[in-house]
């Protein structure tokens, strides 16, 4: 058994699952390997994400430690960025590999259509 935060976790891939658990998670993660992102930036690279998952999900994982949110107030309009913390920058291998593993499967599953 495994404990974080008064939370208990049976395995190390529980503890793994929460922080990236879910349809959306790792996507947005992955987006965010390639540096800074706005909000807006992020809804047009997920199309299919609905604006309140998405906002909900960057809220979670900046309370997880994994997202930082930069506001910039320097001039109209407002500026807020999202960018992986170093914790969440230790996901990247993961994320890759997970990456790579759905690209082979898709290429060795040829019914699998992209769009």
């Amino acid at each position: 058994m495994y404990c974080i935060n008064d939370k208990k976790y049976p395995c190390t891939t529980s503890l793994t699952m929460k922080y990236i658990g879910g349809k959306w998670k790792s996507v947005i993660l992955i987006h965010l390997t390639r540096g800074k992102k706005r909000y807006n930036e992020l809804k047009k690279e997920i199309p299919t994400i609905t604006e309140r998952t998405l906002s909900l999900q960057l809220k979670e994982m900046e309370s997880d430690g994994l997202v930082s949110r930069t506001v910039h107030t320097s001039k109209p309009p407002l500026k807020v960025e999202y960018d992986l913390t170093s914790f969440g920058k230790t996901l990247i291998p993961v994320l890759e590999a997970i990456a790579s593993w759905g690209k082979t499967t898709a290429d060795t599953h040829k019914e699998i259509k992209i769009e």
